[in-house]
């Protein structure tokens, strides 16, 4: 389960929550964190965010978006670089994702509003919570 690499959109609950503690790498396998969590879609219960926690003394927590992973190994690997997971807007991985947090979100990842996650929120009432922590 943990131990095999897996393309996002086919992630169990389960899965994700085996990733919890692993290593996270950047695109070119540079260390940037550690999962500490993950979100759902408010709706489905879906994964749809890492949650990772930058360095290694009590960083920042910011979201990756779930189908630019992979893991295996120990290790996630993420689709980005060190600087876009740095410079990511800050979450609180006990407290939901309303809409707009979502889409800014998005925005860094350069997620536009009429694909991927950002198409999927886009069209929920201003103030939604969209994404919950993984219980």
């Amino acid at each position: 389960m943990g131990d095999r690499a897996a393309v996002s959109g086919t992630l169990s609950p389960a899965e994700v929550a085996g990733w919890v503690g692993y290593d996270v790498d950047d695109e070119s396998g540079a260390g940037i964190g550690q999962v500490h969590g993950f979100f759902v879609d408010a709706r489905s219960g879906d994964p749809a965010w890492l949650i990772a926690k930058q360095g290694r003394f009590g960083g920042a927590c910011v979201a990756i978006p779930l189908r630019d992973c992979a893991g295996g190994g120990g290790r996630v690997w993420v689709a980005h670089g060190r600087g876009t997971i740095r410079s990511a807007p800050v979450v609180d991985a006990k407290r939901p994702l309303l809409r707009e947090h979502e889409l800014t979100i998005c925005g860094h990842y350069g997620i536009g509003e009429s694909v991927g996650r950002a198409a999927e929120v886009a069209g929920r009432a201003a103030g939604a919570v969209t994404s919950q922590p993984s219980r």
